[in-house]
């Protein structure tokens, strides 16, 4: 098994970015896990593809090819192809791009100059991710069953489902839980908090239509369209997760570095937020660069204690009781991953208003500064609450 260090050397540390959308003004240094919370369109996922595209170009722009996507080397169609339909005008003339100090262009990530067909870094789960099953049978989406103007990361994320599909789920049967497939404290929180006992399986009806259903005991088919909307969600998270996470005995899945994972907590209860947050430590004690968006407040909890227990000498037991986890080898790994003093976690807010980024890495709740205490405004209403509740409360037995 690879040993559990960094494996993103190719990928930038710093990234600066002026006038690209929303975005005016951004300074993002990546760590090990790096989190972007905001509001609605305020640019998280607009960096985050850019992200992409800056570490895999030669990759993508051979995807774009192969399904004979022709931008001309332009950008502004290059823009188009790649981020979606209506955003070949997301870049301008004052649009200015650094990655680890060297500027870049769109018209120069548009060339084709370089090595087409290299190999991925960066595997990206994108928020846009139930769009990788087809609406009315169940199953997944290849690359030629998405519009034109589907961004790149929806249509490529759909197209390696199938494809993982197609390879490792060849033949009828039980597709989650398998006991080689993630740590078994990981899969037993899942099973409880997502799956509520089912099984997600592989149907072949007829012999031709496959489909994937949710069944409690044999015979027994749930289609997608009576699912939760959390286990709608989940399911290609889930199945991403098994593309980064291969079968037990191999580390991780050469060659990718890194992992992007929008809005991972869409559609779930806290205990299901819990277990998705147990698959980022799993990434992370693998070597994997972890990326993140989310509106979730509860995964700013997790992450406040986590950095807690960095700084007061927390120990695994803290991680344990946090995650209600037994104590066994496996979850040791992930509480080891959890405590690294190595691993660095950057948290940065995005503010619609100004088009910028501030970093509140530090989640300090007695910080003077709104954007630190209030965790980019994700436990914002709840203070108001709070005081709004403390006030009456002191009024009524004044």
């Amino acid at each position: 098994m690879r040993p559990a260090q960094s494996h993103a050397a190719n990928c930038p540390q710093r990234l600066t970015v002026e006038n690209l959308g929303p975005i005016q003004k951004a300074d993002v240094t990546f760590g090990d896990l790096t989190v972007f919370v905001g509001p609605q369109a305020a640019g998280k996922s607009i960096l985050l593809q850019l992200y992409k595209l800056l570490v895999d170009r030669g990759a993508i722009q051979s995807r774009l090819t192969h399904f004979g996507i022709d931008w001309r080397g332009k950008a502004d169609a290059f823009l188009e192809a790649y981020f979606g339909e209506g955003m070949g005008d997301l870049a301008g003339s004052g649009t200015k791009v650094t990655w680890d100090g060297h500027a870049q262009t769109f018209a120069g990530l548009a060339s084709r100059r370089g090595k087409l067909g290299e190999d991925e870094s960066v595997f990206f789960i994108p928020a846009q991710r139930v769009m990788a099953f087809h609406a009315t049978n169940g199953w997944l989406r290849g690359w030629s069953d998405f519009r034109d103007g589907d961004p790149f990361v929806v249509r490529d994320f759909g197209a390696k489902l199938h494809s993982l599909a197609q390879s490792e789920f060849d033949k009828p049967g039980v597709v989650f839980p398998q006991t080689r497939r993630f740590k078994t404290a990981i899969r037993n929180q899942l099973i409880d908090a997502i799956f509520g006992g089912f099984e997600l399986r592989l149907e072949q009806k007829g012999g031709l239509q496959r489909r994937l259903v949710l069944g409690r005991k044999e015979g027994q088919a749930l289609a997608l369209t009576v699912w939760s909307a959390g286990q709608r969600e989940f399911v290609p998270l889930l199945l991403g997760a098994y593309h980064l996470l291969p079968r037990a005995g191999v580390g991780r899945r050469d060659p990718l570095k890194c992992a992007v994972l929008e809005e991972p907590e869409m559609g779930l209860h806290p205990r299901g937020i819990s277990a998705v947050f147990l698959l980022i430590l799993d990434l992370l004690s693998r070597g994997y660069r972890v990326c993140l968006s989310t509106h979730s407040p509860h995964i700013l909890d997790i992450l406040w204690a986590l950095r807690a227990f960095r700084q007061h000498g927390g120990t695994g037991r803290d991680v344990l009781d946090l995650f209600a986890l037994p104590s066994n080898p496996e979850t040791k790994k992930l509480c080891a991953a959890a405590l690294d003093p190595q691993k660095l976690t950057q948290v940065y807010y995005f503010d619609r208003t100004s088009g910028s980024t501030r970093d509140i890495s530090s989640l300090d709740p007695g910080s003077e500064e709104g954007a630190i205490n209030g965790w980019g405004g994700l436990s914002e209403f709840s203070g108001r609450a709070n005081d709004a509740v403390a006030s009456l409360v002191a009024n009524s037995q004044a």
